[in-house]
């Protein structure tokens, strides 16, 4: 089963910055799409980001021209950019993978914690 870990969150100012990254097992990670997902306590987790294995990528309306999703396939990794954060967005972000092109997930991280103030 492919293992991905999530890191990179913090604590973050009012239009601060923070990279998080995903990094998956496995040989075959340029064959993987990747999600990103957010979600607050007593919410419903939120699709926020993805990218696929031919780099085709999408972004939320919520996050559009603030957060930029990308991957490094030679360091087995996945990328959130996520610039002018909004406190309203302390969430744990996770990171789900699609490693079959199945479309559906069959790992997911455990999810890093992102903190925002005010």
């Amino acid at each position: 089963q492919v293992q991905v870990v999530e890191s990179g969150g913090g604590l973050v100012q009012a239009g601060g910055s923070l990279l998080l990254s995903c990094a998956a097992s496995g040989r075959t990670f340029s064959n993987y799409d990747f999600d990103w997902y957010r979600q607050a306590p007593g919410l419903r987790r939120e699709l926020v980001a993805s990218i696929n294995s031919a780099g085709v990528t999408y972004v939320a309306d919520s996050v559009k021209g603030r957060f930029t999703i990308s991957r490094d396939n030679a360091k087995n990794t996945a990328y959130l950019q996520m610039k002018a954060l909004k406190p309203e967005e302390t969430d744990v972000y996770y990171c789900a993978v699609d490693s079959n092109g199945t479309g559906m997930y069959d790992s997911w991280g455990r999810g890093t914690q992102v903190t925002g103030s005010s």
